[in-house]
């Protein structure tokens, strides 16, 4: 029953996430925002990886009406929280590099219109965040996989926030640049661990796992 609610809740969160993504990106190219291009990108991400995490679960529940097979469904779950890991990673290290290629060739801001829209993305990632957080997190890495791409977007956009304000308040555009560079080494981290945690499930090391539930 737990995996067919997350089906549905992963569902929502894809379709509000592609909508955002849309809408950021749009704006993030309009107003020039690097660290909300970078956010708009990330998002999109999400999209991939989320949608990912909501196919795993939609694959689960076919087999389920043929077969049982809980080993095997758990391989599934973390199989697809390793490969949304490993996105989340890919991803974070397109938005550096576009950071420091925009520390180059800087480029003015529209920071009312850029602030709106990351508070708007930001919005949308804590109802995600509050949609797909469950106190079993940590047994499914498909469900967390889920979770920390809309905690790390979450962060991205108040990121953002943080450095459109202050770049806007004392008129140091680059500020918004490093907020995106900073917000991505931050994800960076979040997706490695996610990477170790689902790769010693897929290798079968429950022992480590355990261990680390704990904490």
């Amino acid at each position: 029953m737990d995996k067919h609610r997350h089906e549905k809740k992963t569902l929502w969160v894809v379709l509000l996430t592609a909508l955002t993504m849309v809408v950021e990106i749009i704006f993030g190219i309009t107003t020039k925002s690097m660290a909300l291009l970078a956010d708009g990108i990330h998002m999109g991400s999400h999209v991939l990886a989320i949608g990912l995490s909501w196919l795993a679960y939609v694959i689960i529940r076919r087999w389920s009406a043929v077969q049982t097979g809980q080993g095997r469904s758990d391989k599934v779950l973390s199989l697809s929280g390793y490969t949304s890991g490993l996105m989340l990673l890919i991803f974070a290290v397109i938005i550096m590099v576009e950071a420091v290629g925009r520390l180059y060739h800087p480029a003015e801001i529209v920071y009312k219109e850029a602030i709106l829209v990351a508070t708007i993305g930001l919005v949308v990632n804590i109802a995600s965040a509050f949609l797909l957080h469950h106190e079993h997190e940590h047994s499914d890495h498909n469900i967390r996989a889920a979770y920390l791409h809309v905690i790390a977007d979450a962060f991205t956009s108040l990121s953002a926030i943080i450095g459109l304000v202050a770049a806007m308040k004392w008129d140091i555009p680059f500020i918004d640049t490093i907020a995106a560079i900073i917000s991505s080494l931050v994800i960076v981290k979040w997706a490695i661990g996610l990477l170790k945690d689902a790769g010693l499930a897929l290798m079968d090391m429950p022992g480590k796992q355990k261990k680390e539930h704990k904490h």
